[in-house]
């Protein structure tokens, strides 16, 4: 946060001595009452930019406050633009966000409202949120939660999730049993523990290997990627409600707040 910080302020340093520049550059200088003289600015005589860089350095030390409102303004301009940008991403990839075949529902497969979160199996801030998905979709008749398979925590969270996804399209009734008990698990979700799970849910091991296989389990993480790719989701677990993106894990009642806020813009 210190190295952002200095490097935006320093560029704002150097906008401002720019800015100085460009302004003395630009300023005339009056021609004295009663004289012909041509109009003459500095942009015809040499600029002292020692003096310049001074005045600007002399300026910021004491008004050091300047470099974090200018800060503040840059970054809230960012997230605003940013924001504007996922209303046309989700919008333009609806179906994909909250209706894709391979994403597991729990809640309310009919519910009014809508939360995605992508997850990995192996990450430690989506095992305690379970704990967020479970009292929500528990206390909130209307919720629909669904699940998308985000797996970026290296091979065995891959592997874990090719298991999951083929469970989920050969057993999609017990997938949020699945889900719970791989996530909710002690220890490191590998491919393994993952087959161990499915196989006491009751699936076929020979089954449950050859679906494996199928290529639509990897187009499917393909899109996932591209699609976490454009919402500038780079870690788990995040969500989507309604028409916003929400980062980590930030606990039971701010998502509650954020699925109400979508409950009212229906």
């Amino acid at each position: 946060m210190k190295k952002a910080l200095l490097l935006g302020t320093t560029g704002i340093a150097v906008a401002l001595a720019m800015l100085a520049f460009g302004f003395v550059a630009g300023s005339p200088q009056v021609a004295k009452a009663g004289t012909t003289q041509p109009v003459q600015t500095v942009a015809d005589t040499k600029i002292d930019r020692t003096e310049i860089e001074g005045i600007i350095r002399d300026y910021l030390l004491k008004n050091p406050e300047v470099l974090l409102e200018v800060q503040d303004a840059l970054e809230a301009k960012q997230k605003e633009e940013q924001r504007i940008a996922h209303l046309g991403v989700i919008k333009d990839a609806k179906d994909q966000i909250f209706n894709s075949a391979f994403d597991g529902v729990v809640g309310n497969p009919n519910g009014k409202v809508t939360i995605v979160e992508f997850y990995d199996y192996n990450c430690g801030f989506c095992k305690r949120a379970i704990e967020d998905m479970r009292a929500l979709t528990k206390t909130d008749p209307d919720l629909r939660f669904v699940l998308k398979e985000f797996p970026i925590l290296g091979p065995d969270s891959q592997k874990a999730s090719f298991v999951s996804m083929a469970f989920h399209l050969m057993m999609p009734e017990k997938y949020g049993e699945f889900h719970n008990a791989l996530l909710g698990g002690q220890g490191r979700a590998t491919e393994a523990t993952a087959i161990k799970i499915a196989l006491s849910l009751g699936a076929d091991e020979a089954t449950l290997r050859e679906k494996m296989k199928d290529p639509s389990i990897p187009e499917a993480f393909s899109k996932t990627y591209d699609l976490a790719n454009k919402l500038s989701i780079t870690g788990t677990p995040s969500y989507v409600v309604g028409n916003e993106v929400v980062f980590g894990a930030l606990g039971q009642q701010v998502l509650a707040e954020k699925i109400e806020a979508a409950k009212a813009a229906l």
